[in-house]
C-alpha cells in the first residue's frame, strides 16, 4: 500500500476555482494507483456541464484509464448542474437545492469498492451550497460545513502563484474553526512561478503546518507527462 496516503476518503479543495483541483486530483490519483492502491475520484458537485462531468473525464485522462462503471452510472458525479456558477446558484436556476444526501450515498458506495476515494470539491471551502437565509439559523451552509459534518480529512491544493499564501491561510483558519483535519497540502509544481515567492510561500506553509496541523504533510504535484 502507498505511503502517500492512508486508506480512506479525502476531500480535495483549494485556494479558489482556478487552483487546479481537478489537475491535482487526477495526478495524485495516478500516483496512488502507481503505488498499488485501488483509487477512485469523485466530483462533489459539477456545474457547467450537462449529463457528464468534465472534471471526472480529466481525472481519468490523467490517471491513464478509461471511464469506469462508476463514472457511467454517475456514482462519481452524482450532482450536475448546467450553469457554471456556485452550486447554490446553479441549483436555484433549475428550481432545486443541493441534496447532499445524494452525494454522501454515492461516496459510501465508492468507499465499499476502493481503498482511497478522492472527492474533488467545487471552488474553495467557503463556496455556498445553499442560499444565505437571514431568517433562519444557521444562516449559511458552506462546503466547509459539509466537510466538517462528514468528518473528512482535507487535501488542500495551493501553489506558488502570487496571492496564494493569503488564500491558503484563510482556508486553514476555516479548517481550524470547524475542526477539519488537514491531511496534506498538494503543492502544484507547475506553473513554477517566481522562485523567490515559491520558496518563501512553501517555507511559510511548512512552518504553519508544524504548529497548527502537525500531522499534515506537503505532497508535490508534478506536471503531467
Amino acid at each position: 500500500m502507498t505511503s502517500l496516503l492512508a486508506p480512506g476518503t479525502y476531500f480535495v479543495s483549494g485556494i479558489d476555482t482556478d487552483a487546479g483541483k481537478s489537475y491535482a486530483t487526477g495526478i495524485l490519483a495516478r500516483m496512488l494507483c502507481d503505488a498499488g492502491a485501488r483509487v477512485i475520484t469523485q466530483k462533489f458537485i459539477q456545474t457547467g456541464n450537462t449529463g457528464r462531468s468534465e472534471d471526472i473525464e480529466l481525472h481519468r485522462r490523467l490517471m491513464g484509464i478509461p471511464l469506469q462503471p462508476a463514472d457511467l452510472d454517475h456514482t462519481t458525479s452524482p450532482v450536475i448542474y448546467p450553469f457554471p456558477a456556485s452550486p447554490h446558484l446553479s441549483a436555484k436556476l433549475v428550481g432545486t437545492e443541493v441534496d447532499t444526501t445524494v452525494i454522501t450515498a454515492a461516496t459510501k458506495k465508492l468507499q465499499s469498492q476502493y481503498d482511497i476515494v478522492l472527492v474533488e470539491g467545487a471552488g474553495g471551502l467557503h463556496v455556498p451550497l445553499r442560499p444565505f437565509d437571514p431568517d433562519h439559523e444557521p444562516h449559511e451552509y458552506l462546503t466547509a460545513d459539509y466537510i466538517a459534518q462528514q468528518q473528512l480529512p482535507l487535501l488542500f491544493v495551493t501553489s506558488a502563484k502570487l496571492g496564494s499564501l493569503n488564500h491558503t491561510l484563510l482556508s486553514f483558519e476555516a479548517c481550524r474553526a470547524r475542526h477539519i483535519p488537514l491531511a496534506a497540502v498538494l503543492w502544484k509544481l507547475y506553473p513554477e512561478g517566481d522562485p523567490l515567492i515559491a520558496a518563501d510561500t512553501r517555507a511559510y506553509i511548512a512552518d504553519y503546518l508544524k504548529v497548527y496541523f502537525p500531522e499534515a504533510r506537503i505532497i508535490d504535484i508534478p506536471k503531467a507527462d
